[in-house]
């Protein structure tokens, strides 16, 4: 595919221009957040549960615990795309490694990956991520370990598929005769070939990824020395009757986060879809 088609294309994606422009306000929001806020985040600096709007000094308010919630936005959006972005990459590079070795070689390795797959798709990825982070103790790292290891299934099933369908293709055939190396036949021609579908699942497992570090942030296995939205959220559900700003503004920006991938899914989709926008 021609670069200028693809661009051409993704000018004409309502969804992809807006994720897009989501996605990269949810930057600028992260590459700010040393700049506004160079203390620690989950410093208690003020008067607890000022409302937003309360007090200039605090525009979104304060926690019960004085800690200025704008601060824990901004340090929050950093954690959440870099464990959503770093988490899809592990879980992405397992599952294509996976799905092209079946793909391409089929027979026995094949069935073992497979069934390897399926193993793994047998334990819910939730409990299963849950179980890795308490083993491991909550951190950051851990974190990002338990979801890219849970979350790679699906990858590697979509890239055996796409493997298996270009594989029996003319081109890679003349390949092959031509006495090119497995190897570089794989990485010439059949993952570039296999990879719009992947690429299009990915940003679908980054929302994942987040989504999954907020629920585990939520439920207190998230890193404590790290502001997370799944944190404050957790954190403001003592408060919803009477404070009901300390879960909602978190809820909003996990929203807009996981909200900007999915379009950006679908717009990609639209880009590499074969059908006219």
């Amino acid at each position: 595919m021609r670069i200028g088609w693809i661009l051409n294309r993704s000018t004409r994606s309502p969804s992809l221009i807006i994720g897009l422009g989501l996605l990269l306000v949810l930057f600028v929001v992260a590459a700010l957040a040393g700049v506004l806020y160079p203390s620690d985040p989950l410093d208690m600096v003020g008067q607890p549960t000022l409302w937003p709007g309360e007090s200039a000094a605090f525009p979104l308010g304060t926690d019960m615990l004085g800690r200025d919630i704008a601060a824990e936005i901004f340090h929050g959006a950093r954690i959440s795309l870099l464990i959503g972005f770093v988490a899809a990459a592990m879980a992405l590079s397992i599952g294509v490694l996976v799905g092209s070795v079946a793909g391409y070689c089929r027979g026995k390795f094949d069935d073992l990956l497979m069934r390897v797959t399926e193993f793994f798709q047998t334990i819910p990825n939730f409990l299963f991520a849950i179980m890795l982070v308490i083993i491991l103790a909550p951190s950051i790292r851990s974190i990002i370990l338990a979801i890219g290891v849970t979350a790679w299934t699906q990858i590697a099933r979509l890239t055996r598929a796409e493997v298996l369908r270009v594989r029996g293709t003319e081109y890679v055939h003349a390949a092959v005769t031509m006495g090119r190396s497995h190897v570089a036949i794989v990485i010439e021609h059949v993952l570039p070939n296999s990879l719009p579908p992947v690429i299009i699942s990915t940003s679908v497992l980054v929302a994942q990824a987040i989504l999954t570090e907020a629920s585990l942030a939520f439920l207190g296995l998230g890193d404590p020395n790290a502001a997370s939205w799944g944190a404050m959220i957790g954190a403001g559900r003592e408060t919803l009757r009477t404070a009901w700003y300390m879960s909602a503004i978190p809820g909003v920006a996990v929203f807009a986060t996981v909200m900007s991938f999915t379009l950006i899914g679908n717009g990609l989709n639209d880009v590499f879809n074969p059908r006219e926008l």
